[in-house]
């Protein structure tokens, strides 16, 4: 085989299976990229919440981005759960220290069933000393909140957030619009500094949307590891988020995982 792309997730481990690690990984496969993990921590967890968080030492992470860097550079690289600021700055300083730039930065904060998921001491490093060094971020709304320290109601004020958080340091913000339940469709916004584009897909009525915001980003990956540039991998993280939400494996008693096999199929005339 010629031409093996390679992706990096630096993130946490769902033992559920819809998120995390897990989702990176099947995403990297499904878009023909060969994905290989970092893992910061141990969750245990369900469609039902989260029920336990084991976060691993900086120094084993330090370890495996180490392993990584020394024998499989990474074409793209994204980072999800993080958890502390300690961990924060040693991962910014493993990236620095390889010069690995297609990085993507999913500010993972809370899962779905509302358990935190970064220290709120951590987020003024993920400010500080990632965002920087990130080509893309993609929060949802109540992350850009966070991220912003504004409250988010409307079109106008999703831009301006998406301005607040791009002179954090990206070269380009996605602002997911999927936690604005108003109108019929989604809107997500692609900010470059100068412009907005604006994605739109058909609101799908759901709980089963565990893993939507790995799975984006991991998709937005592996485009970039394909060499993609930002614009055109949104739109195939897009595609892929889109169809994984609309063709649900409904599985689990809670918020269930979306169904990463769905886009592959659609390209196969497979539903």
């Amino acid at each position: 085989m010629t031409n093996v792309f390679k992706a990096l997730t630096v993130a946490g481990s769902d033992s559920g299976g819809g998120a995390g690690i897990q989702a990176d990984l099947k995403t990297f496969q499904e878009l023909g990229v060969y994905g290989m993990s970092a893992l910061t921590a141990v969750t245990a967890q369900n469609t039902l919440g989260v029920q336990g968080v084991y976060p691993l030492e900086a120094e084993a992470v330090a370890a495996q981005l180490d392993s990584i860097g020394a024998d499989l550079t990474p074409d793209a690289v994204k980072t999800g759960m993080l958890f502390s600021s300690g961990l924060i700055r040693t991962v910014a300083q493993k990236f620095r220290q390889y010069g690995w730039t297609k990085l993507v930065i999913d500010p993972v904060m809370v899962a779905k069933g509302g358990s935190p998921l970064l220290q709120q001491e951590a987020v003024q490093a993920l400010i500080a000393d990632l965002l920087p060094l990130s080509l893309a971020i993609t929060p949802n709304i109540p992350e850009a909140e966070i991220l912003t320290g504004m409250k988010i109601s409307g079109m106008a004020d999703r831009e301006a957030a998406a301005r607040l958080v791009h002179a954090m340091g990206p070269r380009y913000v996605v602002l997911k619009g999927g936690h604005d339940e108003e109108g019929a469709l989604v809107t997500d916004l692609l900010y470059d500094g100068e412009k907005f584009i604006y994605l739109q897909s058909p609101r799908i009525a759901t709980r089963h949307t565990h893993g939507t915001g790995c799975t984006f980003s991991a998709a937005l990956t592996a485009g970039l590891a394909q060499g993609q540039w930002v614009p055109e991998a949104v739109h195939t993280a897009k595609a892929f988020i889109q169809a994984a939400i609309e063709d649900g494996i409904n599985i689990g008693a809670g918020n269930g995982p979306t169904n990463h096999f769905a886009y592959q199929n659609r390209l196969r005339g497979q539903r």
